[in-house]
């Protein structure tokens, strides 16, 4: 049976049936199977994951893992980053292959190689120029980054990565986040005079010779689609409905967003604090929804409300649901149809040393 019909046969059952069968399939595949849950997942799917996190903690996990196969329930660059910090005989599994990243398709190679190239118009990039490449992006991008001299960040270690670059070089080239890389540089007290934004579309990414001299950080014009719907008035609004109120943020929101916040920081990190904080105080959370919704169900004494009045579900995280995950647990008990992702090995071997870069920074 192909994967595609059992999906179709596993939409026909009922829920229950389903999460019976994923139960029945996680005992019998026993320590074979390792299944990673971002904290964007849906908590039905998120509630089978043997480990949890952020990119950061899940490529960590990922790195040390000795299992012959793993279920990454996330999204495409992370399966990628899986496949190529585990061994070649280990299988990485993506349940839902267009499970994708939007912000991760607003940087490609060719563009990045080509504002390489414009780069060598006016500097010598290979000896002033650190390439760090969010981890929101392709296998591809973070090989170039190994290949020159870079390395990969998170939102949990970006500030470190950045710190690191700046000992390398004189200038770092950020992508494919803006927001994460003006953030974690205004935090650090770097002016932004010495800032500037490369748009892929426009010769020299719309600046001039002397500004590209000039900066010490050339920002990728790229964003989060879902993060860039917070907004600084919905944090007033909150505000002004709720005394007392924190508002909290995610660095890949806008630097207004991130200004007016009481506490910026990653997935991880945003769990911390509003576990640290004592009963009864009050959040405001700009993030993903389903680990809003989830922050909800495990601090019931702390009222938390979505900063946005629009919902901000990561769709492509989304398309990772109980039916997807059944499936890949079939497929790797009757032995085939898994959709294995596989990075190709003239990518693997660079983009490899650039995640070692930042493992070793954690």
């Amino acid at each position: 049976m192909t994967t595609n019909t059992l999906l179709r046969q596993l939409y026909d059952t009922t829920e229950q049936d389903i999460l019976a069968q994923i139960h029945e399939l996680k005992a019998s595949l026993g320590d074979r199977v390792l299944i990673l849950g971002h904290h964007y997942q849906r908590e039905e799917v998120f509630a089978f994951a043997d480990a949890t996190g952020d990119s950061l903690k899940l490529a960590q996990t990922a790195a040390s893992t000795q299992a012959p196969f793993i279920i990454f329930c996330g999204v495409h660059f992370m399966a990628e980053t899986a496949d190529i910090l585990t061994a070649d005989d280990q299988v990485v599994i993506l349940p839902d292959p267009a499970a994708g990243c939007s912000m991760a398709d607003m940087a490609d190679d060719s563009q990045v190689r080509q504002c390489w190239q414009e780069l060598a118009g006016v500097i010598d990039p290979d000896t002033t120029v650190t390439p760090v490449t969010y981890i929101n992006s392709t296998a591809a991008l973070k090989a170039f980054c190994g290949e020159h001299g870079g390395i990969v960040c998170t939102s949990s270690n970006a500030q470190k990565v950045m710190q690191w670059g700046w000992q390398q070089r004189e200038k770092i080239l950020f992508f494919p986040d803006q927001h994460l890389g003006e953030n974690t540089a205004l935090r650090m007290g770097i002016d932004e005079a010495e800032m500037i934004i490369w748009d892929p579309f426009r010769p020299l990414g719309g600046n001039t010779p002397e500004a590209i001299r000039q900066a010490r950080l050339i920002l990728w014009k790229g964003f989060c689609s879902v993060h860039q719907l917070f907004k600084a008035e919905h944090a007033e609004t909150m505000r002004r409905n709720h005394a007392g109120i924190q508002i909290v943020a995610h660095p890949e929101c806008s630097r207004e967003v991130c200004e007016t916040a009481d506490f910026v920081g990653s997935t991880e990190a945003i769990i911390r604090h509003v576990k640290a904080a004592p009963a009864g105080s009050k959040f405001a959370i700009a993030t993903e929804l389903n680990l809003v919704n989830r922050l909800r169900l495990q601090f019931p004494d702390k009222p938390i409300w979505f900063l946005s009045p629009t919902i901000c579900m990561c769709s492509t995280m989304f398309r990772t649901d109980p039916q997807h995950l059944c499936a890949s647990l079939q497929a790797i008990a009757e032995g085939k149809g898994y959709h294995q992702i596989t990075v190709p090995d003239a990518q693997k071997g660079w983009a490899k040393v650039s995640l070692e870069r930042m493992l070793q920074l954690a």
